[in-house]
């Protein structure tokens, strides 16, 4: 994840739905909650909050994410999303082309 870059922001827990967008404002570095040098963190910044949440059983509906890592991979804290995947994302949450 590089300085800049938009995020989807994913709740993964209470909700289980993609909610926004954020944007990278510090790359990656060491976790300060561990000293374990695999876990590492990256700071970011609220862009906007989606106009309808899209959650994770509408993205699995949707037969043109089915490829997304979302979908293939589950429990990642940090997946990479392909510029088709937000497209389809953005038009699911009611967001403007």
């Amino acid at each position: 994840m590089k300085k800049g870059e938009q995020v989807l922001f994913y709740h993964s827990n209470e909700g289980v739905e993609i909610v926004g967008i954020a944007k990278v404002v510090k790359e990656s570095y060491q976790d300060p909650t561990t000293e374990e040098e695999a876990w590492v963190v990256v700071d970011l910044q609220p862009v906007k909050k989606l106009k309808s949440p899209v959650s994770l059983q509408k993205v699995k509906a949707d037969t043109r994410l089915s490829e997304m890592a979302l979908v293939r991979l589950g429990r990642l804290s940090v997946q990479p999303v392909t510029e088709s995947e937000w497209k389809i994302v953005m038009e699911l949450a009611g967001e403007k082309k």
